[in-house]
C-alpha cells in the first residue's frame, strides 16, 4: 500500500506519481511549501496542491485525469448564441488578484474555500512571476466571471473559475480554449472530473499517460506559449 510522503522544506523533489494513494485518488504528498520552485517542478509532473484551512499542504495527482484538447472543445448552440450577442466582454491578465480573490469567495451549497489567502498569495507570485494567468469576463466595467490557472510550455493548467451572472464562467473558457489553440497549445488540465467539464469537451486520460505527454509539451527548458501569436 503507497504510503504518504512527507516533504521537507530542502527539497523541491517528489515521489513519483505512480506512488500515489488510489483513495483518496491522487494523494501523493504532504508538507512542503508553495513557492514557485516547489509549484512549478509540480506542475511539470502533473501534480498540484489542493487543501483545507488547518490541513497541511496536501499534494495530488489522480488517475485518471480530466483534459481538453483544444480540437475537442464543444460549444453548445445555447452558448453560441452567448458568444454572438457580445453582451459580455472577455480580457486577459488585467486584475488577477481579483479572479482569484472571486474563486476564492463563498458559493452556494458550498463549504469552505481551498484557495486560502496562502493559496492566493503563492498564485499572485506566480502571476508577476509570468506563470499565471487570468480569464477576466466582464458586464459593462463589472467583473462577473473569470478563471485562473498555470500555462507552461504548450499546456494550461486550469485551477479555478467563478460566475456571478449566467454563463459567465463557460464564456471565459471556451473563449480561453479557442486562444489556446491560436497560440498552439496542445493540452488543458481540468485535474478533476465534472459534468460541467465533460460537456465542454473534456475527457479523461490515464497518469501515465498526462505525465508522459506533460514530459513533451513543457518540459522545464521550454518557454511558455502563452501569448505567442499576439501582434
Amino acid at each position: 500500500m503507497p504510503q504518504l510522503t512527507w516533504l521537507t522544506a530542502d527539497s523541491a523533489d517528489f515521489p513519483p506519481p505512480e506512488r500515489a494513494m488510489a483513495e483518496p485518488n491522487g494523494l501523493l504528498a504532504a508538507g512542503g511549501d508553495l513557492t514557485p520552485p516547489r509549484l512549478l517542478h509540480a506542475y511539470r509532473h502533473g501534480i498540484f496542491p489542493w487543501f483545507a484551512p488547518g490541513q497541511p499542504i496536501l499534494w495530488w495527482c489522480p488517475d485518471p485525469r480530466t483534459v481538453v484538447r483544444p480540437a475537442d472543445l464543444h460549444v453548445s448552440r445555447s452558448m453560441r448564441k452567448v458568444l454572438r450577442q457580445g453582451r459580455l466582454r472577455v480580457d486577459y491578465d488585467r486584475d488577477f488578484a481579483a479572479v482569484i480573490s472571486a474563486c476564492a469567495g463563498p458559493r452556494a451549497g458550498a463549504g469552505g474555500t481551498w484557495i486560502t489567502p496562502k493559496m492566493q498569495a503563492a498564485y499572485i507570485e506566480l502571476h508577476r512571476l509570468g506563470h499565471a494567468h487570468s480569464v477576466e469576463v466582464y458586464q459593462d466595467d463589472s467583473l462577473v466571471g473569470g478563471l485562473y490557472g498555470i500555462a507552461l510550455g504548450r499546456v494550461f493548467f486550469g485551477e479555478s473559475m467563478f460566475s456571478r451572472v449566467d454563463n459567465a464562467s463557460k464564456l471565459a473558457f471556451i473563449t480561453l480554449i479557442r486562444q489556446l489553440e491560436e497560440w498552439g497549445f496542445a493540452l488543458i488540465d481540468c485535474q478533476m472530473p465534472t459534468d460541467h467539464l465533460f460537456s465542454l469537451g473534456a475527457s479523461s486520460m490515464p497518469r501515465a499517460e498526462f505525465c508522459a505527454e506533460l514530459a513533451r509539451l513543457c518540459p522545464p527548458s521550454t518557454a511558455s506559449a502563452w501569448g505567442a501569436a499576439r501582434v
